[in-house]
């Protein structure tokens, strides 16, 4: 299931500790509190004694149970004589400082080793992924009810979050943004206590995690006539999306299809407020590689799961976001989310 690591070539294991990615190598589902020795001969999952039972349940390769507080001693008897290879990202001084200690051996930071393999996802993976995306269709309409006048934005944030989780979701992918009115400029506006008015529009982003796997997609509607200028973003917004739903294909780079969207926006003279990328990877992790966005030289590649989601903010006006989750396949793309994206007042 899992592709094979590119090791640098002087090294002949690879430690890893950061969480997605010790998960992605062993399937345990508490990887904070593990980590992976990998090693092309064959991989070991090391945790502590609390996980006994669960890591050995879990886990698709090797467990072995370790004290934590006995240092990193443990792993000479499974390293060949060599270097060490790390995870920089979210190594902390004291920790290598340890590990250095420990083990007595030469050690080579990495980036990126495990994330390369992660890119295209297997067809597990995307089984997953999907299932997640289609309880957040669920979601989506069962919450419709919810967005009315004189409702709180943290109101129905919890009402979507708990929904999810009565039918299915291990956890929120995030912390969800329901913004209304003006506080639809803010990107990551996540729900206040705020009351949404008739008249304004609701951007609402959420997601739902199933076995890991993450769903992301964002929609905005309108709670009664939202006014022509917004309508009009609104149909701006949409049909960038549209433009960089036909342009994703293999082949394709990641600022090719950024620029796709942010034309059709720039046209309309909104170019300004259009303020972060036009999308990113998904899986286990939220937002993860690929990054589409005006710097990114990556290559869209067959089983990358990606969002496309321009928008517009309007300073002290308010905003607009529509997000789709996607598959890239060899023709194109699929869609993962299916909940209507025309402009809806309710």
């Amino acid at each position: 299931m899992k592709a094979k690591l590119q090791l640098p070539e002087e090294a002949s294991a690879l430690l890893v500790t950061h969480p997605a990615n010790v998960r992605y190598l062993s399937g345990f589902s508490a990887p904070s509190d593990g980590m992976v020795l990998y090693r092309p001969s064959g991989s070991l999952l090391f945790t502590d004694s609390r996980y006994s039972e669960q890591a050995q349940a879990e886990s698709t390769i090797e467990v072995e149970i370790v004290d934590p507080r006995e240092g990193y001693a443990f792993l000479r008897k499974h390293l060949d004589v060599g270097v060490l290879a790390y995870e920089a990202h979210g190594m902390s001084c004291e920790r290598l400082r340890k590990i250095a200690s420990d083990l007595k051996i030469k050690l080579m930071a990495t980036t990126g080793v495990v994330e390369e393999a992660r890119l295209v996802k297997s067809k597990e993976e995307v089984q997953l992924i999907a299932a997640a995306a289609r309880l957040s269709d669920e979601g989506f309409t069962h919450i419709l009810p919810f967005i009315k006048a004189g409702a709180k934005e943290l109101d129905v944030a919890l009402e979507l979050e708990f929904w999810l989780r009565k039918n299915g979701a291990e956890a929120a992918a995030f912390d969800f943004i329901v913004a209304s009115g003006a506080r639809g400029s803010l990107p990551h506006g996540v729900a206040s206590d705020k009351a949404i008015a008739a008249g304004e529009l609701v951007t609402l982003d959420f997601g739902a995690v199933i076995k890991g796997y993450h769903s992301d997609m964002t929609r905005t509607v309108a709670v009664g006539h939202a006014g022509e200028e917004m309508r009009r973003v609104y149909e701006v917004v949409a049909r960038a999306l549209q433009t960089a739903i036909e342009a994703a294909r293999p082949g394709v780079s990641g600022s090719e299809l950024d620029k796709a969207a942010r034309d059709v926006i720039a046209e309309e003279g909104y170019g300004a407020y259009f303020v972060h990328s036009l999308g990113h990877g998904v899986g286990l992790e939220i937002h993860e590689r690929p990054f589409l966005n005006s710097r990114s030289d990556t290559i869209l590649r067959e089983g990358m799961v990606i969002t496309l989601e321009p928008g517009v903010y309007l300073p002290h006006r308010g905003g607009v976001r529509i997000e789709e989750l996607a598959l890239v396949t060899e023709r194109g793309i699929e869609l993962l989310s299916h909940s209507p994206k025309e402009y809806l007042e309710l």
